[in-house]
C-alpha cells in the first residue's frame, strides 16, 4: 500500500518533486559512467577541503513598464537582482559574505528601448529589449541576466581556487571545481533499474555518477546525495542533485561527488529555522537574505522610481 507524506517544504515555495519528463531524454543520459554493473548508495569522502564559496542570487520585479509608442503601447518591467558568495572557511569555523553585488535593469519587448531616468544613487537601471512582447519573454531575459552573473561570480571564484557550489544548475562548461546545486527534482534522470538507489541513500551518501546531456553541447556529470535523514520522510526528501561539467575528467567528477556528499551535509538546514529545509543550505540561506536586504525596500524602491519617471515625464511635455 502506497503511503502518505506531507513535504516537509513550506507550500509558497512550491515543490522540491516537479516532474517535467520533457526535461530529460533518456538518450542522452549514460548511467555507466563510473558503474556499469549494479548499482548501489556510495559513501562521500572527506578530503579536507578547507575552503568553499557558496554562491546564489535572488531577483525581484520593482516595477511594470509602457512605452506609450503610437503604434501601439510597449511593455516592460523593471527590476532589481542580487548576486554574490558565502566563503566557508572549515579550518576557522568562520563563514563571510564576500563579493555581493546589485544590478538593476529595466527589459522592454518589441524590440524597444527606452532610457529609465535615475531615481536614486543606487537606482540606476540599465534598458535592454528583446525581440517579443510577450510578458514571460521579458522575465526570461530578466532572469537569464542574473543566472549569467552567478555564472560568471561562480567562474571567478573557482579560477581563484575556491571550490564553489553554486545553487541551480551550472552555466559554464569549463573544467573548473565548480558545483551546480538543484534543490527540487523536475526531471526523471535514471532509468527504473537504477531510480531506486535514490531512496536507498542514507546521509552522506551519493548515487554514482551519470551523465547528462550525452553528444551535445551541455554535457554534465550528475550525482544525487542525501543530505539528511528525515524521519517520516519518503523515499527522496532530503535529496539533491549536483553535476559539474563534463569538461572535467571522470574520476575528478567523482572525486568531487564524493566531497559534496561527505561535506554538504554539514551544512543542511533545519526544518524550525528555513521552510525549505533541508536542502536550502545554511550559507545559501544567509546570502539569499543580505541579498534581498541590499535591494531595498520594494514599497520604497518603487515609489522612487515612479517619482522619477513623472518627473522626466513632465521636464518632457509639450507647453
Amino acid at each position: 500500500m502506497a503511503r502518505l507524506h506531507v513535504e516537509t517544504w513550506a507550500p509558497e515555495y512550491g515543490s522540491p518533486m516537479e516532474a517535467d519528463a520533457a526535461l530529460a531524454d533518456p538518450s542522452k543520459v549514460d548511467e555507466t559512467v563510473e558503474t556499469a554493473g549494479r548499482w548501489t548508495p556510495i559513501d562521500g569522502v572527506d578530503d579536507g577541503i578547507e575552503r568553499l564559496a557558496f554562491v546564489d542570487g535572488v531577483r525581484r520585479i520593482d516595477a511594470r513598464l509602457t512605452i506609450d509608442d503610437p503604434a501601439g503601447p510597449v511593455p516592460g518591467i523593471c527590476g532589481s537582482y542580487g548576486v554574490g558568495a558565502v566563503v566557508w572557511d572549515r579550518a576557522a569555523a568562520r563563514s563571510t559574505i564576500d563579493k555581493a553585488i546589485v544590478h538593476r535593469l529595466a527589459v522592454f519587448g518589441s524590440g524597444r528601448a527606452a532610457p529609465v531616468p535615475v531615481a536614486g544613487p543606487q537606482l540606476a537601471y540599465r534598458s535592454e529589449s528583446v525581440p517579443d512582447d510577450d510578458p514571460g519573454a521579458l522575465i526570461q531575459r530578466f532572469h537569464g541576466a542574473m543566472r549569467s552573473s552567478e555564472g560568471e561570480l561562480s567562474e571567478d571564484l573557482a579560477r581563484s581556487g575556491l571550490f564553489v557550489v553554486g545553487d541551480g544548475p551550472i552555466n559554464d562548461l569549463s573544467a573548473t571545481e565548480k558545483v551546480g546545486y538543484i534543490k527540487s527534482h523536475r526531471a526523471p534522470y535514471l532509468s527504473d533499474e537504477r531510480a531506486p538507489v535514490v531512496g536507498r541513500l542514507r546521509a552522506g551518501q551519493r548515487t554514482p555518477l551519470f551523465l547528462i546531456g550525452k553528444g551535445g553541447a551541455y554535457e554534465r556529470y550528475s550525482w544525487y546525495l542525501r543530505l539528511a535523514d528525515i524521519p517520516g520522510g519518503h523515499a527522496w526528501t532530503g535529496v539533491v542533485r549536483a553535476e559539474v561539467s563534463a569538461a572535467l575528467p571522470a574520476d575528478r567528477a567523482a572525486g568531487i561527488a564524493d566531497r559534496t556528499a561527505a561535506v554538504l551535509p554539514a551544512v543542511a538546514s533545519e526544518g524550525h529555522v528555513d521552510p525549505r529545509a533541508p536542502q536550502n543550505l545554511v550559507p545559501i540561506a544567509a546570502l539569499e537574505r543580505e541579498l534581498r536586504r541590499r535591494l531595498g525596500d520594494p514599497g520604497i524602491v518603487y515609489r522612487e522610481l515612479r517619482s522619477a519617471v513623472m518627473r522626466s515625464s513632465e521636464v518632457g511635455a509639450p507647453r
